[in-house]
């Protein structure tokens, strides 16, 4: 064998070594998953699918479930910096858990989005498009109520992705001088969020009790747009044309348009999209990539009752 021949051959083997070395490193890892919205389907989806990807790979994965309590996020980021997993991964404001994620950096563990708001301390946030989601529901909402009439809102501000939904559906309808935002709900969503937005909605429909009064309900997610179909359908107002639309497309919304209800449209995000997605960038860094994109957008499509049952 030529000295170029054993020059080639030992490059390749030590490459091979390198690549053969990467991921035995990557398996067995331990991943931290934590997030205050277990409760909510979409999350659940989001956490199936990146634990099936984690089996896959070999990972060892900790959920963390802190049952509504942002706060408790930033103790759990310490806990689990202190215990130096490969990567940790939040579904959560990261600017209301800076503490906990400025932990991490300090002990050089790299933390994900998983639906979460852009951040400098994390990786990447891999998510869908809020803006375009809103703006789809949002027109929706504005044609089907041929630019008149009162909407109510139900929003949620203190998480990030809902909070661009409410400011995009905001704009549009300020955009129609005869559409009024009768009411900005936000519910209470430590039960995921159904209860009490039918409780609040009750109320609203008892203030405004006249056929006509509410032409629409705009929901920043599925949960309470379903709260509202409820409330409605309890109140014998269905007859009145009142349009719902959510957004997550979630099972219960999906029969909901596919009966005809109120319930008209909601938005699919691709949660298993979203959740294998984060997986496969927690496995690009572990092999030494360069993570470019601060936010992985995963495509999302509107949901009616024509492909409801899709």
């Amino acid at each position: 064998m030529n000295l170029v021949r054993r020059k080639l051959l030992g490059l390749a083997t030590a490459s091979a070594l390198a690549l053969m070395s990467g991921i035995a490193a990557a398996a067995g890892e331990k991943i931290t998953v934590i997030t205050p919205y277990l409760a909510q389907p979409g999350t659940q989806f989001y956490v199936e699918a990146f634990q099936e990807k984690a089996k896959a790979n070999g990972w060892d994965v900790n959920v963390v479930d802190t049952k509504g309590d942002v706060a408790a996020v930033i103790s759990r980021l310490e806990d689990a910096a202190n215990q130096k997993p490969a990567a940790i991964v939040i579904n959560v404001d990261p600017s209301q858990v800076t503490a906990g994620l400025e932990a991490a950096k300090t002990a050089g563990v790299p933390v994900f989005g998983m639906d979460a708001g852009a951040s400098p301390l994390l990786v990447t946030n891999v998510t869908s498009n809020g803006y375009s989601m809103a703006a789809d529901t949002a027109s929706y909402v504005v044609n089907r109520i041929n630019g008149k009439g009162k909407v109510v809102m139900f929003i949620f501000e203190a998480f990030p992705p809902v909070q661009q939904r409410g400011i995009i559906a905001d704009a549009i309808f300020k955009n129609y001088p005869d559409i009024k935002v009768l009411d900005r709900v936000t519910p209470d969503v430590k039960d995921g969020g159904i209860a009490d937005s039918r409780a609040k909605m009750e109320a609203i429909l008892a203030a405004n009790p006249d056929k006509g009064a509410i032409s629409a309900v705009w929901a920043a997610w599925d949960q309470p747009a379903l709260g509202a179909l409820q409330a409605i359908e309890a109140a014998g107002r269905s007859g009145e044309g009142i349009v719902i639309t959510g957004i997550d497309a979630n099972p219960e919304a999906r029969a909901a348009i596919g009966k005809g209800t109120n319930f008209e449209a909601t938005m699919a995000q691709n949660f298993r999209g979203i959740g294998s997605a984060v997986a496969d960038a927690v496995k690009r860094k572990m092999g030494g990539e360069e993570m470019k994109q601060g936010v992985i957008y995963v495509p999302t499509r509107l949901i009616t009752i024509a492909n409801a049952s899709e």
